[in-house]
């Protein structure tokens, strides 16, 4: 990808996110900000996840995940999955989470947390494109949603720094 482009793409702004999913008695995070709402009726959401990230494999086995909103004050959470831990086998083990009913990690610090299941998968270039179903929201002490105009980076197949 040219720079130019790189360029134009970090201008598209989006939500900041951790995706948190399980199988096999796995547990795994990465950070995602491509996300969008693409249903009102039912609640559908289209989350594109990097073919070569473990996340995509467990989310692909389990069929379910937490899309758990990153705020100003679990700003450290974006921290911790754009680091090296993003690559341990377990990268939920240090953050505070439990298991939702549906086997879902949730992280415990996030405002809110929307329990989702896939109903739909589409490959897209080097990423899958995962179409969910929004099956339960979590919701507590309220906390000011970041995007991507928040970080000094953006992820556009690769990090761009600002």
């Amino acid at each position: 990808m040219d720079e130019a482009l790189a360029r134009a793409l970090a201008e598209l702004t989006t939500g900041i996110y951790v995706l948190t999913t399980a199988a096999g008695g796995e547990r795994h995070g990465m950070s995602s900000s491509w996300v969008t709402q693409v249903s009102g009726e039912p609640p559908l959401l289209a989350i594109s996840v990097d073919r070569a990230h473990r996340t995509h494999e467990l989310l692909s086995r389990s069929g379910v995940c937490a899309l758990n909103v990153v705020g100003e004050r679990t700003r450290h959470l974006e921290d911790h999955f754009l680091s090296d831990a993003r690559r341990q086998t377990d990268n939920l083990a240090s953050i505070a989470h439990a298991l939702h009913p549906s086997g879902v990690p949730v992280l415990s610090e996030v405002a809110t947390a929307l329990i989702c299941r896939v109903r739909d998968a589409h490959p897209a270039g080097d990423h899958t494109l995962f179409v969910v179903a929004v099956e339960e929201v979590i919701r507590r002490a309220p906390d000011r949603p970041l995007t991507s105009l928040d970080l000094d980076y953006v992820y556009v197949g690769r990090v761009v720094r600002r």
